[in-house]
């Protein structure tokens, strides 16, 4: 597979590791046999910091903010992403009628189909992998495949952004505000400029510059970024922060206010108007 999939492996190594503890906050019994053995290399290869318990939060702010989406909003249709190794078609509790629509490059798919090939579908759902490049046209295969772009839809970008330049960033959330009906919803994550920069990040940077997954992008104000690009922000997190701390964060969490601290954010987005919630900048 190309370099920038394997860390989706990396961080199906944490969820693994995450369900195998007794305290869990989520089950994903899939992790380690799509982790394999490469993911386990590159999490003791990227280990420092807060790693791990940030993919432990991060997994379950989205489980959770996804379960709610399409509980409240009666969404059913679900479009990862850059899905990698993710697995929640087969773990979460999805509604009767939902349709996961998983995008990312061919070779990654194929070795996912593969990896799962004995694992029953779960009844009431249908998964839908299409194999694209994200750098090029993605939505002409997506409605091909039988999206519909007049129905809400629940878009879901994680641990993406941060790999991709600054303008490759805003075109994408751009575009899915552009194919966004009232009642779509928005999550994902993104660092701050200052965790690129972080001195005490510069032997996990050099490791994922090595092997060929640089991160490239970060924002001191998501808020900002979010709503330039169409959106509605409905909260931006940082873990340890109420609702994605979880008891697993184990430092302390500095004021937006305070400058240069490095920082990953988790988000959760409406269309603007749709919902009655106007894109706010949190305190």
């Amino acid at each position: 597979m190309e370099a920038v999939s394997r860390t989706a492996q990396w961080t199906a190594a944490a969820r693994a590791l995450e369900t195998e503890r007794e305290d869990r906050l989520f089950a994903d019994p899939y992790a380690r046999t799509v982790a394999d053995e490469i993911g386990f290399e590159l999490l003791a290869r990227y280990d420092g910091g807060g790693i791990v318990p940030f993919l432990a939060i991060r997994t379950t702010y989205l489980d959770r903010a996804i379960v709610k989406a399409v509980e409240e909003r009666g969404i059913r249709q679900v479009v990862f992403l850059a899905a990698g190794m993710d697995t929640r078609f087969f773990r979460l509790p999805w509604p009767d009628g939902v349709t996961v629509y998983e995008l990312d490059r061919p070779a990654l798919l194929e070795a996912k189909a593969e990896m799962l090939k004995d694992e029953p579908l779960p009844a009431g759902r249908t998964r839908v992998p299409i194999p694209v490049d994200l750098t090029q046209d993605w939505t002409g295969p997506l409605k091909e495949a039988g999206w519909k772009s007049e129905e809400p839809v629940l878009w879901v970008v994680e641990g993406l952004l941060f790999f991709l330049p600054e303008q490759a960033v805003r075109t994408l959330i751009s575009l899915l505000a552009s194919h966004a009906a009232p009642g779509s919803v928005l999550l994902g994550d993104v660092i701050s400029k200052s965790a690129l920069e972080n001195p005490l990040a510069r032997t996990f940077m050099s490791a994922l510059k090595e092997d060929g997954n640089p991160w490239l992008f970060g924002t001191e104000e998501p808020e900002e970024l979010l709503a330039d690009c169409g959106w509605a922000v409905r909260e931006v997190k940082q873990p340890g922060e109420d609702g994605a701390s979880f008891d697993r964060w184990p430092y302390p969490v500095p004021a937006r206010s305070v400058p240069r601290v490095p920082r990953s954010f988790l988000f959760t987005c409406d269309v603007p108007g749709a919902t009655g919630v106007d894109s706010e900048v949190a305190a």
